[in-house]
């Protein structure tokens, strides 16, 4: 465990504040949930909870089915990491955090179609070099709330692929949705 050196006192109600330069670094963001968990030497541990870390295996078989359907990579995301890839180029990007530019597309909530991937909609914070070019990314939304994204990457930029991808995207993001919603 790292210690900030940063020390804060438990209010009358038993409430702490998580000082602001921790939430920036970590990206916690007002009303995200946190889970709590206790160490045997008394320690209180705070952690981002990721709704779809939590169905981490069934995203894994579903972006390979996924993927072998489409031919492409295919990543699954909560809202800060990729949790699952699958096909071509999935051991440089599965467990990477995400790009401040997929961040800002997911809050918009919808699905989207790049034609550049590297340039348009660098995936992950990380230098990430391969031949995909054109790429779709859609919100997966769980009880109105974004959650994190189903993202397909192609090695081609053609259009009707790309649209095709679209459809195959929102489809899987709203079944991701629906089946975190049970």
């Amino acid at each position: 465990m790292k210690a900030t050196g940063i020390v804060r006192r438990i209010d009358d109600l038993g409430r702490i504040v998580v000082p602001k330069e921790i939430r920036r670094t970590l990206r916690i963001r007002e009303g995200d949930p946190l889970e709590i968990y206790t160490g045997r030497e008394g320690e209180i541990m705070l952690k981002k909870y990721s709704p779809i870390g939590e169905v981490g295996e069934f995203a894994t078989a579903y972006a390979q089915a996924l993927a072998q359907v489409a031919d492409a990579l295919v990543c699954i995301t909560d809202r800060d990491y990729i949790i699952a890839a699958s096909g071509n180029g999935k051991k440089e990007l599965e467990g990477e955090r995400l790009s401040p530019e997929v961040e800002a597309l997911m809050e918009k909530r919808g699905t989207y179609a790049v034609k550049n991937v590297h340039v348009e909609l660098p995936l992950v914070t990380k230098e990430w070099v391969s031949d995909h070019k054109g790429a779709v990314l859609s919100t997966i939304i769980c009880n109105g709330d974004c959650q994190g994204a189903v993202i397909i990457v192609s090695k081609s930029d053609d259009p009707q692929r790309l649209e095709t991808f679209q459809l195959l995207a929102q489809s899987a993001a709203s079944f991701m949705g629906k089946h975190m919603e049970q």
